[in-house]
């Protein structure tokens, strides 16, 4: 049996009549950015978000960026990042000149650890990005509780977890600004780059909306240094149409996720992903851990099943980082999830005969 860790030739078959025809539909418009798609989209993201504003943005980074600049964030100021996420999440605070603070996660959900966030708070602290990592929500409601007693901000970064939850309200919809992306392996994934900001927040809305066209509100007339990062009317009209069968398509990754949980309960040294209490998750990923990672992918591979490591260098890793002068040992939580992960295939459409194949060829691996 052949299983990609992630088929999105398949999962846009799925729905090739219908984007033909929006296809169809936006060429025959004549418009192609900042067009009635757009406007369509941001109005049911923002209702399915359970937020007053979703604004279009081109990428996930840029939906970051903005955030940040919007919330007035920049040279001079710390914000509380992550130790264990991808880089974008680094890369926006220092896009706007500010410094990161990596908080270690805990190991047992991969989120941050929200008991030591308030230890990294200084005079210079005007921000939290908590980041919702492989779907799952962080605590969402303790990271506002100490961004409340410290009169901070919070950005999140809900690249991966659209449809989460925490304590009932969801991801992308606490902070006072909320970056997510459409990259096309994201559950609501658009046929190329795409992201979005939601916030509650009209002024910090506005702000985003002038910033992302050139600094713009009217054509020509300039308010602010700008950026050009608009949602495109062709990834919309995609995104509309797909965000119909989101629920469904993250109940049928979280029937997968619980599979795994059952059947791999115990299997040799594999560590399975821990849920927050309160907390909920797409399954954007299915992250498990174990000291034969290495080991067990190659195996794995030799069985026809793909799987990827999210993410094999951490950013304090990273050659991007080195003026932090970070030594190997800092972040050990990050570096020990970094050398032990492996992400298994979860995507809608798979079937209980995959499924049940990969969590057969793990234990016959340990056996």
């Amino acid at each position: 049996m052949n299983i990609p860790f992630l088929d999105l030739k398949q999962l846009n078959k799925n729905y090739e009549q219908e984007l033909v025809l929006q296809l169809q539909n936006v060429i025959n418009s004549g418009w192609f950015i900042m067009g009635n798609e757009l406007v369509e989209f941001e109005k049911n993201y923002a209702t399915f978000n359970n937020t007053a504003h979703c604004i279009g943005v081109g990428n996930g980074l840029d939906a970051l960026i903005l955030s940040l600049k919007a919330l007035n964030i920049g040279a001079g100021d710390e914000v509380i990042v992550p130790s264990n996420t991808y880089i974008a999440s680094w890369l926006a605070v220092s896009y706007v000149g500010a410094t990161v603070v990596p908080v270690e996660p805990r190991l047992d959900t991969y989120n941050i650890d929200v008991t030591l966030i308030e230890e990294k708070i200084t005079s210079k602290t005007k921000a939290i990005m908590p980041v919702n990592l492989y779907g799952q929500a962080a605590e969402l409601e303790a990271v506002m509780a100490i961004a409340n007693k410290h009169n901070l901000v919070v950005v999140e970064d809900n690249a991966q977890a659209q449809g989460a939850t925490c304590k009932g309200k969801l991801a992308g919809s606490f902070g006072d600004a909320n970056g997510t992306s459409f990259y096309p392996g994201k559950n609501l994934g658009a046929l190329g780059d795409g992201g979005a900001v939601t916030t509650n927040n009209e002024d910090v809305a506005h702000k985003i909306r002038v910033l992302r066209n050139y600094g713009s509100q009217q054509k020509y007339y300039n308010e602010v240094k700008g950026y050009n990062s608009r949602l495109d009317e062709l990834q919309a009209a995609f995104l509309n149409l797909k965000l119909k069968n989101l629920t469904t398509e993250n109940n049928e990754r979280v029937v997968i996720a619980n599979t795994y949980l059952k059947q791999l309960k115990n299997v040799g040294d594999v560590v399975l992903p821990v849920l927050a209490q309160g907390c909920t998750s797409n399954y954007h990923l299915f992250v498990i851990r174990t000291s034969k990672r290495n080991e067990l992918q190659q195996y794995l591979q030799a069985q026809g099943i793909g799987t990827v490591i999210h993410y094999p260098v951490p950013p304090h890793k990273q050659a991007a980082y080195s003026e932090y002068n970070f030594t190997p040992t800092d972040f050990p939580i990050a570096s020990l999830i970094a050398d032990t992960c492996l992400s298994l295939p979860v995507f809608p459409g798979m079937t209980s005969q995959q499924v049940n194949y990969i969590c057969t060829a793990i234990k016959n691996y340990y056996a």
